[in-house]
């Protein structure tokens, strides 16, 4: 019996593993199609959306039937429990990957104010941060969890650093407002990205020890 719950455990992580690796896809589509104003692979982007939601009902459904067959207890439980939580947050991942692309395409056509080299280095940053997340999940690995969490601060500052550009842009030229709010947009959905992979993360930290930060309290 136990042999078959390992196994249904193990299928749940690779499952886990897949929709990491499409979210991950989601974002790289999203930031190709952004800096080089490709508006077939921003489309290609927004449809992706559907896959990574379908991906989010296969891993509900095995959590589901793992808790109601096999009735987990301790820390089994306490990884589905965290999986369905985390498959929330990666689900929110790939709206905000779409809702990226949308505005992309919205975009085309017109030049950008600036250089998008931040915002890169936001999708770049909240990229490692998920599949670490989803990594430390897998191999149960508490430090790269609290790894990724201490990384948020890092996005957060790229954030600023946008905004700061944005505002000054505006300053210098009113008609440059329309764009700078969408580019702003942008740079806030990758900042959002930061913080669902910090949940995600915490996540992976209450199912190791049983203690979430926002629960402030242990669960055996």
């Amino acid at each position: 019996m136990r042999n078959r719950f390992d196994r249904q455990l193990q299928e749940l992580n690779n499952e886990m593993i897949e929709m990491g690796a499409m979210i991950e896809s989601a974002i790289e589509k999203a930031v190709s199609a952004l800096v080089n104003q490709d508006v077939e692979k921003a489309k290609e982007a927004v449809k992706g959306d559907d896959i990574i939601n379908h991906q989010e009902k296969i891993i509900e459904n095995l959590c589901l039937k793992l808790l109601l067959q096999q009735q987990p207890v301790a820390r089994d439980l306490r990884q589905i429990s965290a999986a369905l939580k985390m498959i929330t947050d990666m689900e929110r991942i790939g709206d905000h990957a779409a809702d990226i692309s949308e505005i992309t395409i919205l975009l085309a056509g017109q030049p950008y104010l600036k250089k998008l080299e931040h915002i890169q280095e936001m999708a770049k940053e909240t990229m490692q941060m998920i599949v670490n997340a989803v990594d430390a999940f897998v191999e149960k690995d508490k430090e790269k969890a609290i790894a990724v969490m201490k990384r948020d601060d890092v996005v957060d500052d790229l954030f600023d650093k946008v905004k700061k550009e944005l505002i000054r842009l505006i300053y210098e030229n009113p008609d440059n407002g329309e764009q700078a709010a969408d580019l702003l947009m942008i740079a806030k959905y990758f900042e959002r990205i930061g913080d669902h992979a910090t949940n995600i993360s915490e996540w992976v930290v209450f199912s190791i020890t049983g203690i979430h930060k926002e629960l402030n309290e242990v669960v055996e």
